[in-house]
Order: structure tokens, then sequence, then C-alpha cells
């Protein structure tokens, strides 16, 4: 049975590999926090991660993308320096690692879905220091798997779908914003992706993985309350309206087919997830 260390086990993307790796008899899987395992230090890697582990997969990351513009530093040390230092434990210890990235490191000014190739230009602090840890680790380490991900949600953690769901409980109506374009992806389908890419370890490089289809934070809420049969006004309003610190891609959807080819994926559409998701919720 192959060994499997998680960082940002608790995280609502290493929650979702919890319940995954209950129903999986192939890999022996190792959840840590960052109590547990620290990714801004080297020493407490190497304390954890040796070489009796065949895969890591780092779910550890500086995700306030707002508060990012502050605490740049904070961001830099666990999206790069933490990222720069898993890989050189899995290089010194023969360890396939598994990264998970985002969206952020585009500039959004696209009219197609991206592709790998596609060049990459950051507008925020956690994006570019999202994309600095993805540029080490291609630097670092030949066995990697890097895998850029989109409007992450869930039924455990923080996310839009929860925030929406609580907003409703106590307001009539809601402005989101509809001109920034993404797809809104479950995290379950992520962690289950994952666990294919482990269970081939071959065709080691950078995709993209998200849900089928394109939708705005407005169209995400509106389905949202009314799979929900929540009865709220939305409406929709531009990004110049509700001004944010840290500066969005207008466009991220991002093309699948690499990874679909590579590991014989079906994606799911994500309103078949938001499904699945508010199900587990509810």
């Amino acid at each position: 049975m192959k060994k499997v260390l998680v960082t940002g086990g608790n995280g609502q993307l290493g929650q979702c590999l919890q319940v995954i790796s209950g129903k999986n008899n192939q890999f022996q899987f190792t959840f840590v926090n960052s109590k547990q395992l620290n990714v801004i230090s080297k020493e407490s890697i190497e304390a954890r991660l040796d070489d009796s582990y065949d895969f890591c997969i780092n779910c550890a990351a500086y995700t306030a993308v707002d508060k990012a513009e502050e605490e740049q530093e904070q961001a830099n040390l666990i999206n790069h320096i933490g990222a720069k230092n898993l890989a050189e434990v899995c290089l010194e210890n023969n360890i396939s690692l598994v990264h998970v990235s985002t969206d952020f490191v585009f500039n959004g000014q696209h009219y197609l879905p991206y592709v790998e190739t596609d060049t990459t230009e950051a507008l925020s602090v956690y994006g570019q220091t999202k994309l600095d840890g993805e540029k080490a680790i291609q630097n670092i380490l030949p066995n990697h798997f890097i895998v850029r991900t989109s409007w992450l949600y869930s039924e455990f953690g923080g996310n839009f779908v929860k925030s929406m769901l609580n907003l409703s409980k106590n307001r009539d109506e809601l402005s989101i914003v509809n001109n920034q374009i993404g797809t809104p992806t479950y995290a379950m389908d992520l962690a289950e992706t994952i666990v294919k890419i482990i269970t081939s370890n071959t065709h080691f490089g950078l995709y993209h993985f998200s849900n089928e289809g394109t939708a705005s934070w407005y169209d995400f809420a509106k389905v949202i309350f009314a799979k929900s049969n929540v009865a709220i006004k939305v409406n929709p309003i531009p990004a110049s309206s509700y001004p944010t610190p840290a500066t969005r891609p207008h466009f991220s959807v991002m093309d699948k087919a690499k990874i679909s080819k590579a590991f014989n994926l079906q994606v799911p559409y994500w309103q078949e997830s938001l499904d699945k998701c508010l199900k587990a919720l509810f």
C-alpha cells in the first residue's frame, strides 16, 4: 500500500480528501495541519515527510485573497517558499508531489478558456505568490503534478455557497458581481481527480481542473438559491461597484482537455456537482 501525506489536511480540500480516503484501500493517507507540519519550515517538513512516503498532496495555502495585499510576506512564505520547501524535500526522498494552484495566475483578459501554455500574469499578491510557488516546483522537482483550479466550494470550510446560504437567512436581497466569469468547482470532484492522478502516477506536469461550464458570481448565486428553494432577490452589479483590495481576473474559465485526456476523466457540469454539495449540506 502506497503512503500519501496531505498537508493542509483540515482545509476544505483536505477534508474532501479525508472523505475519499475512507473509501480507498489503495493508499494509506496521513493528514497533517499547519501545527503538525509547517510548510514555511523545511525542518518541520523533514520531520514528517521521509522516504517511506510515495506521494505528498499539498493543500496548504494562504487563500485570503484580499488580506494577502496587506500580508504579502506571510502569503509569500506559505504559497511560494512553502511550495519550494516541499519540492526540495520530495526531491531528496523520491516523492511525487501534487500541488494545488489557482486561476488567479491569469490576468483575465482572455475570451477563450485558458490552456496550460497560456501566458500568466497575476493581478494580485495571492495570484503572484501561487505562481511563484508553481515555478519553484517546476524548477526543482521533475515528479510533480500542479493542478490549477477555480472557485472552490464544498460542504466543508468557508466558501461562496455556504456564505450565500448564511446571508440569505438575514437578508431580503443581495447584490452580486455579474462581470467576473469563471467556473465553480466542487472540491469533492477535485479530490477525486487528485486520487486518480496519484493512482496513475504518470504524465507529470501542469494541469487545469474545474467543473465544466461557465458562470458569473451572480449566476452562481441565483442557481444556489433556486436549487435550495430560497426566496431572495439577487441584484447583478459590476465589479466596480464592489471594490476589493485585490484585483480579480474578469475571465478565468479554464480548458480541461489536457487533464481529461491524460487521466481519462469525465468532468461533471458545475450545476450537477452543486446538486451533490447541497444534498450533503441539507
